[in-house]
């Protein structure tokens, strides 16, 4: 992690409840300046407006060398969006292209929710501020009765730069590894997405009125870790699930030492490891050492790990991840079952 990369996260990724979740992984003290990106509670949703959204994204006409020197003509059917008040170039698209605002589409929409229950927990930009996400969160830890806590939140994210669409989703966050999880383990969770197009004002009504899911969250998610916790998974299973998961080559070589460098990190982690050992010899141990590889552990390519993990909570990559790993680990168990 470069230092360019802990300087932006201190001072455009602004982060709530901390007396409820601790300091995030990126936080550093030096890098701070004259005000912290850390709240003990919510984070104020003016706060949110001028620290992080207190800028337009604007639309700009594009210009090519023309046949006479010294000329440019503009590129018909194209326009740039750059941020007003650095010059960033965030995206180029058609004329069909609608940016969706931050101030309107994610805190107007999210605002619908704050009350005495519900505030801001996150929020913050990526890619130069072509990326943008604001979380609500319940006040509260949610612990279960396995030991599992948890904070569950809804979040709004879109961009500038085309990588997404306007989404409005449901999903936990696990405390002890800050790990994001599908809220609906069984099923895909509850997300709706609108695309940057001239008709999307129309469906702005339909995203307010799917904002209440996040008081469903809590008991959907808690009722799936107690039917994982009580899944045994045996010694035999277990290495029947990393022969699925993370398949040995045949043959010496470098993609054969990746993979036995991956299936050593999950079971590590599955013997020893605070975030997932608690939970060893059950399904949720299982999902739990996956999803914790994948956040914390995997080799990230041409992206930084924060920005990685935030676009696959909000693209969907997480509950594919977490339903991937269930599937195998049922089709296994079966097959362990039936070989017995």
């Amino acid at each position: 992690m470069s230092r360019e990369t802990l300087e932006w996260l201190n001072a455009n990724v602004l982060v709530g409840f901390t007396d409820k979740r601790g300091d995030a992984w990126h936080y550093r003290a030096g890098l701070q300046g004259t005000e912290p990106n850390h709240y003990t509670g919510p984070i104020p949703v003016e706060d949110v407006k001028r620290r992080l959204f207190g800028w337009e994204a604007v639309p700009t006409p594009i210009y090519v060398p023309g046949n006479t020197v010294g000329t440019f003509d503009e590129v018909p059917g194209r326009r740039a969006i750059l941020r007003s008040d650095t010059g960033h170039v965030m995206g180029i698209f058609t004329d069909a292209y609608e940016p969706h605002a931050y101030e309107v589409w994610l805190l107007d929409t999210i605002g619908r929710l704050l009350d005495a229950d519900l505030s801001i927990g996150s929020a913050g930009l990526l890619r130069g501020g072509a990326v943008a996400w604001v979380s609500v969160e319940v006040p509260e830890t949610i612990t279960t009765p396995e030991g599992v806590a948890f904070r569950p939140h809804l979040f709004g994210a879109t961009s500038f730069d085309g990588s997404l669409a306007t989404t409005f989703k449901r999903a936990v966050t696990n405390i002890v590894c800050d790990n994001t999880m599908a809220a609906g383990l069984a099923e895909h969770g509850q997300q709706i997405k609108i695309k940057h197009s001239r008709h999307s004002q129309l469906r702005l009504d339909e995203a307010r009125d799917a904002l209440n899911i996040v008081y469903e969250i809590a008991d959907d998610f808690t009722a799936e870790v107690k039917r994982l916790c009580e899944t045994t998974v045996t010694n035999r299973e277990w290495a029947a699930f990393l022969d699925a998961h993370v398949e040995l080559p045949d043959q010496p070589g470098r993609s054969r030492t990746i993979a036995e460098r991956k299936r050593d990190t999950l079971t590590r982690l599955w013997n020893h490891d605070i975030r997932v050992a608690p939970w060893r010899g059950t399904a949720y141990g299982v999902l739990q050492a996956v999803n914790t590889y994948t956040h914390h552990e995997q080799t990230v390519r041409g992206a930084q790990r924060a920005e990685r993990n935030m676009l696959r909570a909000v693209t969907g990559g997480v509950d594919d991840l977490d339903h991937d790993t269930l599937s195998t680990l049922d089709r296994v168990r079966g097959e362990v079952t039936l070989a017995a």
